[in-house]
C-alpha cells in the first residue's frame, strides 16, 4: 500500500504544477500579441505618414508641372507673340504651339530616355525608350516621394520651353517647315545631352550624384538658357538679318501683349524654380522666395540703367528686366538666400541690359526678340554668381565622406566652385554652338531653313499659314 499511496502522491503532486506550468507560455505570448500589434500600428502609422507626405509631393509637382508648360502657353507665346511685327504675330505664336506638341513626342519615345535613363557621363540610355519602366513607383536617384511618371512630365516641361526659347533669334523668318524639324534634332542632339549632363544619373556634371565636375544648376541655368541663348545667337547669325534690318523701324506691334506674357512668365517660374526641389519642403519654399526677390531686382536694374542712358523707362524694358532676373536665378534659386538673390538679380538686370541695348548694337547681328541677350547672357552671370553666393545652409548638397556638410559657394570657401561653374557654362556653350550648326547646315540642306524675301515680306501668318492675326475688314 505505502508504494501505491506514493504513486497517488506523486501523481496529484504533477497534476497540481500542470495548470501553473501551461499559464508561462499564455503570458509570454500574450505579451508578444501585444508588441507585435503596436509595431503593426506603428508601421501603418509610419506608411500613412509616407504616404501622406508622398501625397503633398505628388500634388505640388502636378501644380509645378502645368505652372511651367503655362511659361510656353500662353506665357511666351504671348510675350514674343507682342514683340513681332503686326504681320507675323500668328506665325510667332505658332512656333511655341507647335513646340508644346512636338518635343512632347520626342520626349515619349526616346527624349526622356536620352536625358536620365542610365548611361555614361555625356548622354543617357535606351532603356526608358517609349516610357518603358517609367510608372507609379519613384525613382530614388532623381525624386523618392513622386511617382516616376510625375518626374518624367514634369522634366518634359522643361523639355519643351527651351527650344521655344530660341525661336525668339529666327522670329520672322524661319520656315516652319525648318522650325519643326530643327526643334526634333535639337532636342536629341543638345537639349537631352546636356541635360543628362547636369541632372541625369552619371553625368559629367552632375552635383548629387557624383559627377567628375559638380556645378551647381537648381533648375536649368546652364541646360535651358545658355544652352538656347547661344543657339538662337547661332541661329540668328546663320540666318542672317532680317530684310530692311536696322534701318527700317520694326517696333513690338503689341506690347500690352508681351506684357501680359510676361506676368505670366514671372508667376509660371515658381513652378519652374521652386518645382525643382521635387517636394513640398523648406527647399521648395527658399527656391520660390529667391525666384521672387531676383525677379524683382532686375526689375529694378534693367530699368534703372534704361532710365539714366534714355531719359526715361519704359514698359518693355521693365518686362524684360524682370525675365532677365528670373533666368539669373534659375540656376541658383536653391543654393542662395533671399538677399543674394536680390544682388544676382540687380547684377543681371544691368547686364542683360548692356548686352541687348549695347553689345547688340555694336556687333549688328539681329536677334529679334533678344534670346541671347537676355537668355544667353543672364544664364552665364547667373550660373557663374551661383558659385559665389551658394550657400550649404540653404542647401548642403556637399558632404564628405563621413557625411558632414561642405561649404558650397565663394564666400563660404569653396573659391573651387567657380572654375566648375566655369565649365559647365563651357560645355553647355560649346555643345550649343556645335551642335546648332551642325542641326542648321542639315536642316538647309533637306527643306530649307529662310522664308523666300516675297514671303518675308508679306509675313509669316499669310505665307506659312494663310492666316492672318487681325482681321480690320468692315464686316469681318
Amino acid at each position: 500500500m505505502s508504494k501505491l499511496a506514493a504513486a497517488c502522491f506523486f501523481g496529484l503532486l504533477l497534476v497540481s504544477f500542470q495548470p501553473a506550468t501551461a499559464q508561462i507560455p499564455t503570458a509570454t505570448t500574450s505579451t508578444e500579441r501585444a508588441s507585435q500589434a503596436q509595431n503593426e500600428r506603428m508601421a501603418r502609422l509610419e506608411q500613412q505618414v509616407a504616404e501622406s507626405k508622398s501625397s503633398a509631393d505628388n500634388a505640388w509637382m502636378l501644380m509645378s508641372t502645368a505652372l511651367v508648360l503655362m511659361m510656353t502657353g500662353p506665357g511666351l507665346a504671348l510675350f514674343y507673340g507682342g514683340l513681332v511685327r503686326r504681320k507675323n504675330v500668328l506665325a510667332t505664336m505658332m512656333q511655341s504651339f507647335a513646340m508644346m506638341a512636338v518635343v512632347t513626342v520626342v520626349w515619349g519615345v526616346f527624349g526622356y530616355s536620352l536625358s536620365f535613363g542610365a548611361g555614361n557621363g555625356f548622354i543617357g540610355g535606351w532603356q526608358n525608350v517609349l516610357l518603358r519602366g517609367v510608372g507609379a513607383t519613384p525613382d530614388p536617384d532623381y525624386a523618392a516621394t513622386i511617382p516616376a511618371q510625375t518626374f518624367m512630365i514634369y522634366q518634359l516641361m522643361f523639355a519643351i520651353i527651351t527650344p521655344a526659347l530660341i525661336a525668339g533669334a529666327f522670329a520672322e523668318r524661319m520656315k516652319f517647315s525648318a522650325m519643326v524639324l530643327f526643334t526634333v534634332l535639337w532636342s536629341a542632339l543638345v537639349y537631352s545631352p546636356m541635360a543628362h549632363m547636369v541632372w541625369g544619373k552619371g553625368g559629367l556634371l552632375n552635383a548629387a550624384l557624383g559627377g567628375r565636375f559638380p556645378m551647381l544648376d537648381f533648375a536649368g541655368g546652364t541646360v535651358v538658357h545658355i544652352t538656347s541663348g547661344v543657339s538662337a545667337l547661332v541661329c540668328a547669325l546663320y540666318l542672317g538679318r532680317r530684310i530692311g534690318y536696322p534701318q527700317d523701324p520694326m517696333r513690338p506691334h503689341s506690347v500690352v501683349l508681351s506684357f501680359i506674357g510676361a506676368c505670366m512668365l514671372w508667376v509660371g517660374w515658381f513652378g519652374f524654380n521652386a518645382g525643382s526641389a521635387l517636394s513640398a519642403g523648406s527647399l521648395a519654399t527658399s527656391a520660390f522666395v529667391a525666384t521672387h526677390f531676383a525677379a524683382a531686382a532686375a526689375v529694378v536694374g534693367w530699368s534703372s540703367a534704361e532710365w539714366l542712358c534714355n531719359g526715361k523707362p519704359s514698359a518693355l524694358d521693365a518686362i524684360s528686366g524682370g525675365v532677365a532676373g528670373l533666368v539669373a536665378i534659375t540656376p541658383a534659386a536653391g543654393y542662395v538666400s533671399p538677399m543674394a538673390a536680390l544682388v544676382i538679380g540687380a547684377i543681371a538686370g544691368v547686364f542683360c541690359f548692356l548686352m541687348v541695348a549695347k553689345v547688340k548694337v555694336w556687333f549688328g547681328y539681329d536677334d529679334t526678340l533678344d534670346a541671347f541677350g537676355v537668355h544667353g547672357a543672364g544664364g552665364t552671370i547667373g550660373a557663374v554668381l551661383t558659385g559665389v553666393f551658394a550657400s550649404s545652409a540653404i542647401n548642403p548638397i556637399f558632404k564628405d565622406a563621413k557625411g558632414n556638410v561642405l561649404a558650397s559657394g565663394a564666400l563660404e570657401g569653396n573659391t573651387h566652385q567657380i572654375v566648375n561653374q566655369l565649365i559647365g557654362v563651357g560645355v553647355a556653350a560649346s555643345l550649343a554652338i556645335a551642335g546648332t550648326l551642325i542641326i542648321l547646315k542639315v536642316v538647309d540642306l533637306i527643306v530649307g531653313i529662310r522664308v523666300p524675301e516675297d514671303h518675308e515680306i508679306q509675313g509669316l501668318d499669310l505665307s506659312q499659314h494663310g492666316e492672318e492675326g487681325y482681321c480690320w475688314e468692315v464686316g469681318a
